[in-house]
């Protein structure tokens, strides 16, 4: 692999979380995802999934502050969520039957 790759990961990681107190984690993956990250012996596997799991703070952070005041209770946006994926099958369905001239 690249050792400037390799390198690259390592300046955003210092940059992502430099100055802060580090805890550990244990992470528990399918034998055979571990095989696989194992041929990448080169790979900073625990800073993959840092940066994997800051991007998934950052996005719920971002939908907290998008919703926060939101009147919407969670049963409300269930049965929105649910009028939007009807709909959208319906139309998917349509566009299909349209394609195959049906």
């Amino acid at each position: 692999m690249n050792e400037n790759f390799i390198n690259e990961l390592d300046v955003i990681d210092v940059k992502t979380f430099k100055g802060d107190n580090m805890v550990s984690l244990t992470l528990a993956v399918p034998d055979n995802m571990k095989k696989e990250m194992d041929k990448y012996d080169e790979i900073n596997w625990s800073a993959v999934a840092r940066n994997a799991i800051k991007q998934r703070l950052d996005w719920l952070v971002d939908m907290d502050k998008l919703t926060a005041k939101s009147k919407l209770t969670k049963k409300d946006t269930i049965q929105l969520g649910r009028k939007v994926n009807k709909a959208v099958a319906k139309r998917y369905v349509k566009m299909m039957n349209d394609a195959a001239g049906t």
